[in-house]
């Protein structure tokens, strides 16, 4: 972000947006895929910068430049329907970074369902995206749900609905729902082990006919699990 804050800082000295300084900035914005906040601060710097150079002649200049930079991050945003996926492995910090990157990232909504889960890292950000007025459900299996150094109580305790399968049958789903938009699944186990030891995998996608169904296996568990 810092990065980005200094080249629309840069490209208002000479108040206009060349092709060649929309062209760099749009693809600033593609390579670094800036959140929605990070675009509204970087609107609000635009606009702030234009405000501290308002005087009482011509604003012609000024307002183009607004026009270019607005433009420009309309069209550095990816568009409505592409998928980013990525794969991470452990041993290692790889999963572990994504997970606690996705739930770092949560504005409304995240919906867990993961077999055992141990790691205090992630725990943390866990409560972290409650205490921040996330709505969190929570899905696990009886199987885990006491062993030495299990979090589930812990997130029962801090107010995070949790349902447990406790049928004869296990329910081993290693995945995540962040804001109805994203999608988290993979072999790893939310546990110390699985990041240091295992061989583990997690796969982070936005690809909304995945979301989806898993979205709907979320739902159909928690309504069968109640």
């Amino acid at each position: 972000m810092e990065d980005l804050l200094r080249d629309i800082e840069l490209s208002i000295a000479d108040e206009r947006l060349g092709d060649d300084e929309k062209r760099a900035l749009t693809q600033a914005l593609r390579d670094a895929s800036p959140p929605e906040d990070g675009l509204r601060q970087l609107r609000n710097r635009a606009f702030e910068l234009v405000r501290q150079r308002s005087t009482d002649s011509d604003q012609i200049g000024l307002l183009k430049w607004l026009e270019g930079v607005m433009r420009a991050l309309d069209v550095g945003r990816l568009p409505a329907g592409a998928v980013r996926s990525r794969a991470h492995f452990s041993p290692g910090t790889d999963c572990l970074a994504a997970i606690q990157q996705q739930l770092q990232s949560a504005r409304r909504c995240i919906d867990l369902c993961v077999f055992t889960l141990s790691d205090d890292r992630i725990t943390e950000e866990v409560l972290a995206a409650h205490r921040r007025g996330v709505a969190l459900r929570f899905i696990t299996d009886n199987d885990k749900e006491f062993d030495a150094g299990s979090d589930v109580a812990r997130l029962r305790q801090q107010g995070v609905p949790v349902v447990v399968d406790r049928t004869d049958a296990h329910m081993h789903h290693k995945f995540v729902l962040v804001d109805e938009a994203w999608l988290l699944n993979g072999s790893y186990n939310w546990t110390r082990s699985a990041c240091e030891h295992n061989e583990e995998n997690v796969i982070v996608t936005n690809d909304p006919g995945l979301v989806r169904q898993f979205q709907s296996q979320f739902d159909a568990l928690w309504a069968a699990l109640q």
